[in-house]
């Protein structure tokens, strides 16, 4: 597909990642952020300091029962309680603050690419691109807060392991000893001989669980994409659930979803599969790390080298030097998930990026649309609509529509409805320039009016707040446009979208109008869905509400041409389309 933009080697995955933190550790909060990156660490020391003392009390606690000592052991029985009393509190201050990072990062994160989504039509824009960047509301609402909740978890994890290694290999060295082993007569003194056993054990581990596991990365990656379209399509039939009713379409999308949802049993069965070889492997090795360090080290408390308490506190040490090194393994399954997501977010970011240097024309010419106190009227000059792939929809073409006028623009629908989103700087694709005069009041009338849910006042309002409209506002334009019946539902919500019908929502259309007020407006057939006397009174509305706005109006019906007075015919020839202008039939009745 042609390009705009120069295609430059793609950064590696832990760069671009560090690009998310730096974004949130350096935003406007970065002093409060790092403040609690630093408590966090602080509390993770804490939290080693606890198997440490616990390690140093199993000694102490072994050697009293050895000794059949009650003094010593009721004295570890109020260590362990202050030991307790330690850990409750380091727990949860940690966990406060951990979570507050947590749920910080990922509303900045999310912001952020709102921000970047829901801007200038990129929302809309980006659904043309081609790439990996579908269901962005998934990727939002839940790939960010896997990307931000795991990362603070996994880095944790890993700065836990790493202070209790460097903790507890110099508990395990100390512990060792310096045995002497005799081979062919020769005596040779191994210092700190469990330290490399336990070494060896933990990378024989990690290198089987890493053989092992990495099938579940790519399970999981493709579990994840499945799941993510498994949803979109449920959030599909709910949106047209009134179209799907009235098309008695329900099997259909039945089979559509269970086709959906067998995917997403593919994926499941396939890191079933992977889980399983995961889980065969844990088994083992879970049960081998709690047995291993003890057969180790009871040959030296056998030959009375080592008390009781030694022993159960060198296998201890064992276990939390090799829990520490077995990171790698017991968070394979989470790491993976967690990169799965963190690529999602990145492939919507990445996306995003890349429109906005294609609108912004890197490369190549782009629609541009001004505005400007010289402009008096809107003005095409030497304008042409394409796709994004830089298909000519509309070829070159110069048009000026001067204020007051009203003009009709029949013919291709598709080149028209791309034309109107070309003025209202959604669709950039194509090249010329689109001028409109400065400080005027602009309104575009889709086909079918968007209503957000909540309250009536709302829907009739928006985009701006409710409280911008009156109630005598609101119940003036509602009867004006044949809808009073609902001025007493004015502050009742409900899903309009869904209460009202299709003709209904195209009154309210115009009852948005009567409460803007604009002086430039743009229609895309949004009289389509009422019957010739209604969309007779709402044209003859636009006629005695707005005599000196300008009006230009996206329709095929025969009675949209008695209510303008200049036509613009968009001809398809070849593959592409013209520009035509023509004059408007007179009315019937005239």
């Amino acid at each position: 597909m042609p390009t705009s933009v120069t295609d430059q080697p793609k950064p590696g995955f832990s760069q671009r990642f560090l690009g998310l933190v730096r974004g949130y550790w350096c935003s406007e909060h970065k002093w409060r952020v790092r403040l609690m990156t630093l408590a966090l660490l602080v509390l993770t020391m804490g939290q080693v300091v606890v198997p440490v003392l616990i390690n140093l009390w199993s000694e102490r606690l072994f050697d009293a029962l050895e000794q059949r000592s009650m003094d010593g052991f009721l004295m570890m029985i109020g260590a362990v309680g202050l030991i307790i009393l330690f850990n409750i509190v380091i727990v949860t201050l940690h966990m406060q603050v951990k979570r507050r990072l947590q749920f910080g990062w990922r509303q900045w994160l999310t912001t952020t690419l709102l921000d970047d989504w829901l801007t200038r039509g990129r929302h809309h824009q980006i659904t043309y691109l081609p790439g990996d960047h579908d269901n962005p509301d998934g990727r939002i609402a839940e790939d960010i807060r896997i990307a931000t909740e795991m990362a603070v978890d996994l880095a944790h994890s890993l700065t836990y392991c790493i202070l209790l290694l460097i903790s507890f290999t110099n508990i395990l060295w100390m512990l060792s000893g310096a045995p002497e082993v005799t081979v062919a007569g020769v005596t040779i003194t191994v210092p700190g001989y469990l330290l490399y056993i336990a070494l060896l054990y933990a990378a024989a581990g990690t290198t089987i669980a890493m053989v092992v596991g990495n099938p579940l990365v790519k399970a999981v990656n493709r579990r994840q994409g499945l799941e993510a379209s498994f949803r979109f399509g449920l959030a599909r039939v709910r949106e047209n659930a009134p179209a799907i009713a009235l098309l008695h379409g329900e099997s259909e999308e039945r089979r559509r979803l269970c086709d959906l949802l067998g995917g997403v049993r593919s994926g499941w069965n396939g890191q079933t599969r992977a889980l399983t070889h995961m889980m065969v492997f844990s088994a083992t090795y879970s049960v081998l790390s709690a047995s291993f360090p003890i057969l180790v080290a009871a040959p030296r408390f056998i030959s009375g080298a080592i008390s009781l308490g030694m022993l159960m506190q060198t296998a201890q040490a064992f276990q939390q030097t090799v829990a520490a090194l077995s990171w790698p393994i017991d968070n394979l399954a989470r790491a993976a998930e967690w990169k799965a997501s963190v690529e999602r977010v990145l492939s919507l970011q990445d996306a995003l990026a890349r429109l906005d240097r294609e609108v912004g024309g890197e490369g190549t010419a782009r629609i541009t649309v001004d505005r400007s106190d010289q402009e008096h009227s809107l003005s095409f000059r030497n304008v042409s609509v394409a796709e994004p792939d830089g298909h000519i929809v509309i070829t070159p073409f110069d048009l000026e529509v001067l204020p007051g006028e009203r003009v009709l623009i029949s013919g291709d629908p598709g080149a028209a409805v791309r034309l109107f989103r070309a003025v209202a700087r959604v669709w950039p694709w194509g090249h010329g320039r689109i001028a409109l005069p400065a400080h005027t009041r602009v309104f575009f009338m889709p086909e079918r009016p968007y209503l957000p849910r909540g309250s009536l006042r709302a829907a009739l309002s928006y985009p701006v707040g409710p409280e911008k409209v009156t109630d005598a506002q609101a119940a003036a334009a509602l009867s004006r446009v044949g809808l009073g019946e609902l001025i007493h539902r004015l502050d009742e919500e409900l899903a309009w979208d869904e209460e009202l019908a299709v003709a209904e929502k195209q009154r309210l259309g115009f009852a948005r109008l009567l409460v803007r007020r604009p002086d430039w407006i743009f229609i895309e057939d949004a009289t389509d869905a009422l019957d010739p006397v209604s969309e007779e009174e709402m044209l003859r509305l636009l006629d005695e509400e707005f005599p000196k706005a300008t009006l230009l109006t996206i329709g095929s019906h025969l009675s949209l041409e008695a209510h303008h007075k200049r036509k613009v015919v968009l001809e398809r020839i070849n593959g592409a389309v013209r520009l035509v202008e023509t004059t408007p039939e007179p009315a019937a009745n005239a």
